[in-house]
């Protein structure tokens, strides 16, 4: 792995590894920084057995991130098929404004106009492939992009039996009476409390990401699904785009995809919880 970094640097930065230092964060990828002869620091992402695309997958996501110019996004430097070069943003601790910065940055980012739900490309959740079709009902979009995909997945793993995933295939026919319709928007798709950094001046910083064109409400649940934010990211939010009131009502719904998605990363120890959430609805 490190012969393929110092092959790249050489090459195209003319350059090479003086010093690294192992990050922590993560349970897919090892993470380093790396500190160059030349004086440059790299935040460098490495998986041996990726996909081709993961790290060309990763980057898109980011990229369309910070093209916003809404919240502190790293710089894509390379990625190539086992490993990601970024913009090194040393750790701080949050500052006063950081929760609002943040409510007030994912509000601005969930206004970026989306053509459609899906993306650009096909991407990963973790190191699920999430695929992002060009799709204009959003309800469709969610069951069978999300949902469907997730359970067929499980069932074929042996997590879910023949008959959870026909439950679950009723729950997904009666999305439409369950969530209401919803525009897209540009959303990071994987945003827990592990996937923002805050940078060395105490402001947030996005990573991470499965980036893709979907329902802002979700991203709003998947936010609840570990312990929530600060009282204050809500309240900053919702000063800027307006919330349904029953939204946090639908919070199980939307967090169904992330907890089939750990299902099939993790095991077993998800499978009650989903089987809760589909029997609710059900």
């Amino acid at each position: 792995m490190m012969d393929a970094i110092k092959h790249w640097l050489k090459t195209e930065l003319d350059t090479d590894v003086a010093r690294t230092e192992p990050l922590s964060g993560g349970d897919i990828c090892d993470t380093v920084r790396i500190t160059t002869t030349d004086g440059r620091d790299l935040c460098i992402k490495q998986q041996a057995t990726a996909p081709a695309d993961f790290f060309l997958a990763e980057a898109a996501g980011l990229e369309a991130l910070r093209a916003t110019d809404t919240l502190r996004v790293p710089e894509v430097i390379t990625a190539q098929p086992t490993f990601i070069a970024l913009e090194y943003i040393a750790p701080g601790r949050p500052g006063p404004n950081y929760w609002r910065d943040l409510g007030e940055g994912l509000a601005a980012l969930h206004r970026q106009p989306a053509p459609h739900f899906g993306f650009t490309m096909d991407n990963y959740c973790g190191r699920t492939p999430q695929p992002n079709p060009a799709t204009t009902d959003g309800h469709a979009f969610f069951a069978e992009q999300r949902l469907m995909y997730q359970g067929r997945l499980a069932e074929a793993a042996g997590l879910l039996s023949s008959r959870e995933l026909n439950k679950l295939e009723t729950l997904c026919r009666k999305l439409p009476e369950l969530l209401p319709e919803q525009a897209p928007a540009l959303i990071h798709g994987d945003l827990w409390g592990g996937n923002i950094h805050c940078d060395e001046t105490g402001n947030p910083v996005l990573i991470d990401p499965a980036t893709h064109w979907g329902w802002p409400e979700a991203e709003l649940a998947m936010t609840r699904l570990f312990g929530g934010f600060s009282g204050g990211f809500y309240e900053h939010y919702t000063q800027m785009n307006a919330l349904d009131s029953g939204w946090q009502e639908r919070v199980p719904l939307y967090n169904l995809y992330h907890l089939l998605n750990h299902l099939n990363l993790f095991g077993g120890g998800y499978h009650a919880q989903v089987n809760q959430i589909v029997s609710r609805y059900t």
